[in-house]
């Protein structure tokens, strides 16, 4: 909604904080207490990494099915739906056991897709002056939550006796109290636009025969594929170089942590130039490097490295999400290339680990994993380039 005085501008400010929060918690939370998940429901590794897996992959396979819907239903109702969707999800795995578990967490990766598409759109059409500022508080709000749910999963669990289950579906709380606030502040605008005519996306064509399109779409993909390879496999790599489990868990913290520091001035900042390629090449390099470093450097280095990795890849995500926004013409264009990178994206981004997985199963180091970092890293720089030349996509 276009905000109408100080008060409306500040409770759609604060809806966008509250929905980009609750978009991360149901993927960061089951890391913390895979161990106890193994152990309490007696699965292998390989099938416990499906959960961490299946959600990313959902972001990519359900992103398409968020423009259709928000052409339906319009923006605000499709949103509220996926914070429903997701709020079912995060609860079904308080179950206590493999079905539903994997069940809820493969709901809550298709609500989360659904908003993750949704919500360039929304700031496009309804911060057009702020574009920048909003795209930063809601990649900032991304992290947080992203980051809170890992800090204080395990802590939960020990708040609840021990139960790993109940833990996991606390997350469906903060959810409820964003569908709260989100209807409240939308309740006059659920459906409709701003002349009182249906509020609904229009169809967009031609995005995927479009280079622009695809370089936008790239380096969403490859940025994606290298955080993911972090969350999933950085504790892993530094328990093998000697690290202790404590450590190597307190050392992927301060990442995600310099992620959330990054994610709010990187739009701001990159906004200013006509161009944002060198922000993008400078990015993309900065979390490869610092990525490569981590696997051969002295563990003295490790906080420092991971300071920089974790400001290379919280300025990379909030860039590509700006880059969505800026390089669409309208809101309906913006829905359109979001659904399509992110789409693709997360798609990639899911693969990124496993492919890490099967490259130290088969070489039993991690250079096969170091060469794929350096790969995929220079792949998100030229697309980045190319991605951040002043231009807009031509959607009919």
């Amino acid at each position: 909604m276009k905000a109408v005085g100080k008060a409306s501008g500040l409770g759609a400010a604060v809806t966008v904080v509250l929905i980009g929060f609750n978009l991360r918690p149901a993927l960061s939370s089951i890391g913390p207490v895979l161990d106890e998940i193994m152990q309490g429901l007696q699965v292998s590794a390989g099938a416990a990494s499906v959960l961490t897996t299946a959600p990313v992959l959902c972001l990519g396979l359900f992103g398409p099915f968020a423009p259709l819907l928000a052409r339906r239903f319009g923006i605000e109702a499709t949103i509220l739906l996926a914070l429903a969707i997701v709020a079912l999800g995060t609860a079904l795995r308080g179950a206590g056991s493999l079905a539903p578990l994997l069940g809820g967490s493969l709901l809550a990766g298709a609500g989360i897709a659904i908003g993750n598409v949704l919500m360039p759109a929304l700031l496009k059409r309804d911060f057009p002056t702020r574009l920048p500022l909003m795209t930063g508080v809601l990649s900032m709000a991304l992290c947080v939550g992203a980051a809170i749910a890992a800090g204080v999963t395990a802590p939960l669990r020990v708040a609840f006796g021990g139960d790993w289950a109940a833990a996991l579906a606390s997350w469906a709380v903060p959810v409820l109290l964003a569908m709260a606030v989100a209807g409240l502040v939308w309740r006059h605008r659920l459906g409709r636009d701003a002349a009182g005519g249906p509020a609904r996306l229009r169809r967009v064509g031609g995005l995927w025969r479009q280079p622009l399109a695809w370089q936008v779409t790239l380096f969403m993909g490859l940025q994606s594929a290298l955080a993911y390879s972090m969350f999933g496999w950085l504790a892993p790599i530094l328990r093998s170089r000697g690290d202790d489990a404590v450590t190597a868990g307190l050392v992927v913290s301060v990442s995600i942590l310099a992620q959330t520091l990054a994610s709010l001035p990187t739009p701001l900042l990159a906004a200013r130039l006509r161009r944002q390629s060198l922000p993008a090449v400078a990015l993309m390099l900065l979390s490869t490097g610092s990525f490569l470093a981590l696997l051969a450097a002295p563990l003295a280095w490790q906080w420092l490295l991971a300071i920089s990795l974790g400001i290379g890849m919280g300025g990379a995500f909030a860039l590509a999400l700006l880059l969505i926004v800026q390089r669409a013409g309208d809101d309906h264009a913006a829905a359109a290339l979001s659904g399509m990178a992110q789409s693709v994206g997360y798609s990639l981004a899911a693969g990124g680990p496993l492919v890490v997985g099967v490259l130290y199963d088969a070489m039993g180091n991690w250079s096969g994993a170091g060469v794929l970092f350096g790969v995929v890293g220079l792949g998100g720089a030229v697309a980045g380039a190319l991605a951040g030349r002043p231009r807009v996509v031509h959607a009919r």
